[in-house]
């Protein structure tokens, strides 16, 4: 039931419990109306991204996403799932991790330097007839035809 959508259990003479808590649900809930004005908010726990009311909180969601105003402003940068300042000191250690070794593998390998160098002159080649054939050229001189 991975993929299910819609459940109908109507005339089975079931009890009026309910519960889809824990299920990483998202959206809006039902109308709270018929049975489902019955169930209490512990029946929709442990859904963060299920956006539901109540009568004793008409004015506020229970479960609403999570936007940028709702963040804090503590010391950790406001709780997101992502600590950004430990992501920007990794990706630039990253950053400079593969440059060197690049630049290590080039200075022992002489046939890789060449090979190296072959290409971005290949690049740069290829780069300028491109920007040559691309560029609108400025016309100097009109030719005016009588």
């Amino acid at each position: 039931m991975f993929q299910i959508e819609s459940l109908d259990l109507s005339r089975n003479n079931l009890s009026a419990s309910f519960s889809v808590a824990y299920n990483n649900l998202s959206g809006m809930c039902p109308q709270r109306v018929a049975q489902f004005a019955t169930f209490d908010e512990t029946s929709y726990h442990g859904n963060p991204f299920l956006c539901c009311t109540f009568p004793s909180q008409l004015s506020k969601p229970i479960f609403s996403l999570p936007t940028s105003r709702d963040r804090d402003d503590d010391d950790d940068g406001g709780g997101g799932f992502i600590d950004m300042e430990s992501f920007y000191a990794s990706s630039g250690v990253a950053f400079i991790m593969v440059l060197l070794t690049i630049a290590s593998v080039l200075c022992i390998n002489p046939y890789w330097r060449q090979t190296w160098f072959y290409y971005v002159g290949v690049a740069a080649t290829n780069f300028y007839y491109f920007l040559v054939d691309h560029l609108p050229v400025p016309v100097k001189y009109k030719v005016l035809k009588l």
